[in-house]
């Protein structure tokens, strides 16, 4: 069956799936953003439904102050004997830790914290039911450990050192054919990035590498669209067919920057003498032909996301810059409002938690809107931006300017603030805002009373760019509502973002 990639556009990195019967869990990385670690559901691998998420409590994930690009890093989602498993990487508190669940959906365990160092920890249960961790402390280590507590029943041994490329990263360990199978992402998460296979008659080595390694990547195929492909996961489906899913970027056109973040992406894996062959030979295609399980039962992809303001609390696909205040968000069902209460953080201030709700941005033709009452708010700034970091975001915003509404175009480029455009507004009927891009730019502007649309002005995609942002993020562009400094009552909100 044909399917397009990737799988899951946007701000999706560092994939990782397992199996339950006929159903398939995949979780990604999330940063600096709350709650952490989404968890996905599909039974055919192209349509995916959030179904919860790992750390949905600031005692799992205290990210106060966390800088952009900081946060969680790479998880890796197991299922053994009736338990969920998810082990990844805070660079704040925790370090590696695991928790665990009995529903993929939530809840789960508080952390526990695994005294092993580096990142992209994973998790691997030998045929005698001992679990062992790996990260790449030191290469990569690996040493057995009670899952539930995080303590380790041996200390960590240097199993592999990779190819001698640079970044040795996102190890996974299975078994197959009486072989113990590495993957590991080499690279680093940028052109260059590749993945590597090793294998062993013992967990603990000696790794021999495929005489073929790597046996993902796309460093020689400046033309294709996708990039940077790397950080595999293999898996099996019901059927015994083999998969991989890992992360690779979209770049803009003519340009070797990318936008949208490491997407998750899906290819075949067939097995020859023994070694795994990802996609077309270590390459993928914007379309490919496999096998698909369940394929009866995947449908077209729906990128378009309407708020029910009907709704009694908040849509789960939303998230938020660090951990939020909830009490900053209500929904009133009975008047089909949403309401903001701004903070004195503003998107532009590095650290804190800003008052906004945030998607990401899954493809270059979006297209979002949103409806304020002026006559119920009372913040100093509100509406709709693009962001990226606090220093790399723009914004097309309702603003008091004493007595007067105005409606006001922000752009912020390397923390520098510029207003190309300010319009004045009446304060008694709607304001509908908007923002629409393609590939090249974003595009600001706002509805008259009377229907007609008034574009304020632009924004350069490139300004966006995650090689144009310093430091460099490792996230992808949001799209969000958000309010400073007073109540702002949302009336409906609608986002076509792929």
């Amino acid at each position: 069956m044909i399917y397009q990639n990737p799988i899951l556009p946007g701000f999706h990195p560092d994939p990782s799936v397992c199996r339950v019967g006929r159903d398939f869990y995949l979780v990604t990385s999330t940063f600096e953003y709350f709650p952490g670690v989404p968890v996905y559901h599909s039974t055919n691998l192209i349509n995916w439904q959030l179904c919860g998420h790992c750390l949905t409590r600031q005692s799992q994930l205290p990210l106060q102050n966390e800088r952009s690009s900081k946060g969680l890093y790479a998880p890796t989602i197991r299922f053994h004997d009736g338990v969920f498993y998810m082990t990844t990487t805070h660079t704040g508190q925790f370090g590696n830790f695991i928790v665990h669940a009995q529903d993929p959906a939530g809840p789960w365990s508080e952390p526990a914290p695994v005294a092993v160092g580096g990142i992209d920890p994973s998790l691997f249960w030998d045929e005698d039911g001992v679990c062992y961790f790996c990260s790449n402390a030191d290469g990569i280590v690996v040493c057995p450990i009670d899952p539930m507590t995080g303590r380790l029943l041996e200390s960590p041994r240097t199993v592999c050192r990779g190819t001698g490329a640079k970044c040795l990263e996102g190890p996974h360990i299975y078994k197959k054919d009486g072989f113990y199978m590495l993957i590991v992402a080499e690279g680093g998460t940028e052109m260059g990035h590749r993945v590597s296979a090793f294998r062993a008659r013992s967990i603990f080595g000696p790794y021999e590498a495929c005489p073929h390694n790597p046996v993902l990547t796309h460093m020689e195929r400046a033309q294709s669209p996708f990039q940077a492909l790397g950080h595999a996961d293999l898996f099996d489906d019901e059927n015994g067919r083999w998969w991989a899913v890992f992360l690779g970027i979209r770049l803009l056109p003519r340009l070797k920057q990318h936008l949208l973040g490491r997407e998750t992406f899906l290819a075949p894996v067939r097995w020859q003498d023994g070694w795994p062959v990802i996609g077309q030979g270590g390459f993928i295609l914007p379309e490919m032909d496999a096998p698909l399980p369940d394929a009866a039962s995947v449908r077209p992809v729906c990128r378009e996301v309407v708020y029910d303001l009907d709704r009694d609390g908040l849509d789960p696909r939303f998230f938020f810059v660090r951990n939020p205040s909830l009490e900053c968000y209500r929904a009133d069902p009975a008047a089909r409002t949403l309401t903001l209460r701004g903070t004195q953080t503003r998107l532009e201030d590095v650290g804190g938690t800003p008052t906004m709700l945030c998607l990401r941005q899954e493809g270059f033709d979006i297209f979002v809107q949103a409806e304020l009452d002026p006559a119920r708010t009372d913040a100093a700034r509100a509406g709709l931006a693009v962001f990226q970091t606090a220093g790399y975001h723009h914004e097309i915003a309702l603003e008091k300017c004493g007595a007067q509404m105005q409606v006001v175009l922000t752009r912020h480029v390397a923390g520098l603030c510029d207003v190309p455009a300010r319009v004045p507004v009446g304060s008694d009927a709607p304001v509908v805002l908007w923002i629409r891009a393609d590939a090249q730019c974003y595009r600001f502007g706002f509805v008259t009373p009377g229907g007609e649309e008034i574009c304020l002005g632009s924004a350069l995609c490139a300004s966006l760019g995650a090689e144009s942002v310093t430091p460099r993020s490792f996230t992808g562009v949001l799209l969000g509502m958000f309010a400073w400094r007073g109540d702002a009552v949302f009336r409906s909100f609608r986002a076509v973002v792929g």
